[in-house]
């Protein structure tokens, strides 16, 4: 069964941090991904652009009081894949993949080497996908810890190699607000993708998103033709001029 995302993400207050892939209806590979924030730390950030992706910085660096967990690169491209994550395990996959480390297997090799956060009592999982740019193909991961026990990680791939147009797949961090947060549980959800306009899905994820707690919003479509991007940046709030 496929699942309305906006109606899952408007019931579900806290999320965190959130990745959705998978084809628009008219057969481009779109990939989203959001953030989210309850502590002020948490909150003050936007997505900046860079080439091939984006970066998270401070909304206003005089505030930013740990930038451990907060300051990483959640996209970037390496070729002809777009790589897509929570944290800073971006950067491990691309360096697997830029040294040619396990031909084939570069994500689950990389990502074999980490763990998820060190955010005790939450355990926070790490979120990871990569997308075939030529393709659509994807996969997904989740390391999370064993129902909140640091000492036993648990890692599973989900590998979508024959995606179809007008669906996707989304994993998200947490299954929902608590103390300590609940880690995702199951399989990724089946979604519908109903729109082929990325502004217009974009614009639709963002006002589905708790008011309080959304931070910041990426959506980026591929035409796998070409393997060219159009992307979508929404942020909460203001970056403040260094």
């Amino acid at each position: 069964m496929k699942n309305n995302l906006y109606e899952f993400l408007a019931g579900n207050d806290y999320p965190g941090r959130g990745i959705c892939i998978g084809m628009t209806p008219g057969g481009k590979a779109v990939i989203a991904y959001f953030i989210m924030g309850r502590s002020t730390n948490s909150r003050n950030r936007v997505f900046d652009p860079i080439e091939g992706g984006i970066r998270t910085k401070a909304a206003d660096p005089s505030k930013m009081t740990d930038p451990h967990l907060i300051i990483y690169n959640p996209v970037l491209i390496f070729a002809k894949t777009t790589i897509v994550t929570n944290g800073d395990q971006t950067n491990t996959i691309y360096d697997f993949m830029s040294q040619n480390k396990f031909p084939g297997f570069h994500f689950e090799a990389a990502l074999n080497t980490r763990t998820f956060e060190d955010d005790s009592p939450n355990w926070t999982p790490r979120i990871s996908g990569m997308v075939d740019m030529r393709t659509g193909a994807y996969k997904i991961n989740i390391l999370k810890s064993c129902g909140g026990d640091e000492k036993s990680v648990q890692r599973f791939t989900f590998n979508y190699a024959q995606p179809l147009s007008g669906e996707g797949h989304f994993i998200s961090t947490y299954k929902c607000n608590g103390t300590p947060i609940p880690s995702f549980q199951g399989e990724p959800m089946r979604v519908i993708i109903d729109e082929e306009d990325p502004d217009r899905y974009a614009a639709k994820l963002w006002d589905a998103l708790n008011e309080e707690n959304k931070v910041s919003l990426f959506v980026r479509a591929v035409d796998l033709k070409t393997q060219t991007c159009k992307d979508v940046i929404i942020n909460k709030y203001k970056a403040v001029e260094e």
